[in-house]
């Protein structure tokens, strides 16, 4: 069954979505910029991180399959819109993290929206990390600032959240 897509929905979706074409522009823009603690990530690891809370967002207000669209558009920008010697670490570190943010999150959200956004987005950021290094650097030299700062991503949506009020079960949503 499809879900009717909200404007607010739509405006997740696009969101969602220009997260790749904004983190392949900082990155070749800005290089390494300080995640704290004294650590150094591609500056795109906000968006990235970003974009993790955001899939988890556009799932509650669009559905599953929306989501899916979204995943396979955003893998496919990554690539046309990463430097070519980006090009194929972007794609397949986004496809691969949202994807495993995704199983993981779905059977987590029966048990609250923040329990699910922080488990599926460890999950996903420890995915992006590591398989981006790897085929774009072949190195994991950035590795802790690129977890910290995807991180930060993901404490400031689960604050957002809380504030919200937006923190218990949902269950009976596709």
């Amino acid at each position: 069954m499809l879900r009717k897509i909200t404007p607010a929905g739509a405006a997740l979706l696009v969101a969602y979505i220009a997260t790749i074409p904004l983190a392949n522009f900082v990155v070749s823009r800005f290089g390494a910029v300080p995640v704290g603690f004294g650590y150094l990530a591609p500056a795109a690891v906000y968006f990235a991180g970003l974009a993790l809370v955001l899939r988890d967002l556009a799932r509650e207000s669009v559905g599953r399959g929306a989501v899916v669209v979204a995943i396979v558009l955003g893998t496919v920008l990554s690539y046309l819109l990463a430097d070519p010697a980006l090009a194929t670490a972007s794609a397949a570190a986004f496809a691969l993290a949202e994807c495993l943010d995704f199983a993981v999150y779905e059977p987590l959200r029966k048990r609250g929206l923040i329990i699910a956004v922080v488990g599926s987005n460890i999950v996903g950021l420890l995915a992006d990390s590591l398989l981006f290094l790897k085929l774009a650097f072949n190195s994991f030299e950035y590795l802790p600032g690129q977890i910290i700062g995807k991180a930060w991503m993901t404490v400031a949506a689960v604050a957002v959240l809380a504030l919200l009020g937006r923190t218990g079960p949902r269950v009976g949503t596709s």
